[in-house]
């Protein structure tokens, strides 16, 4: 980014509506941008408050589409995807809403195929060893531990 560039506040208006226009973002991301920008909390709050009032800014629109994107290519858990969620400073109604955007018989069936899926790659005799080294893949990925440990105990015996 070339800091020595100044905007005016139509110009990172324009800018920033491009912004979210290609992605969706959420509002932490575009104030990190701002700043980026060397703008003055004045004019930060101007060009937040009209990108929320024409909708190019949407906190629980956002939220959906990160739950879903992460959930479908990333194959994250809820744990993951909430924790993600508060590191951007989302708010807890966006979070519970995005969070009815995953279908319960497609989360078991996803932890179901990631977890045969990860049995088969861990080359581990001890079936304690690979229970734990397959516990571990599944929990960092934010699947309840409860629900790992069932599959687990299901398939590794």
């Amino acid at each position: 980014m070339d800091f020595s560039k100044t905007y005016s506040v139509d110009e990172a208006q324009k800018k920033l509506e491009s912004y979210c226009v290609y992605q969706e973002r959420c509002h932490k991301e575009v104030k990190a941008k701002l700043m980026d920008m060397r703008m003055i909390p004045e004019a930060i709050d101007k060009i937040m408050v009209h990108l929320i009032q024409h909708n190019y800014l949407n906190e629980e629109r956002f939220a959906k589409a990160f739950v879903r994107g992460k959930f479908r290519i990333k194959k994250w858990g809820k744990n993951r995807l909430v924790r993600e969620l508060k590191f951007r400073e989302i708010s807890k109604y966006s979070i519970d809403s995005a969070m009815k955007e995953i279908d319960l018989d497609e989360y078991y069936k996803t932890l179901d195929k990631l977890a045969k899926k990860r049995i088969a790659q861990v080359k581990e005799s001890n079936p304690y060893k690979k229970k734990r080294k397959v516990a571990d893949y599944l929990l960092y990925r934010g699947w309840e531990s409860y629900l790992v440990y069932e599959k687990l105990n299901a398939y590794i015996k």
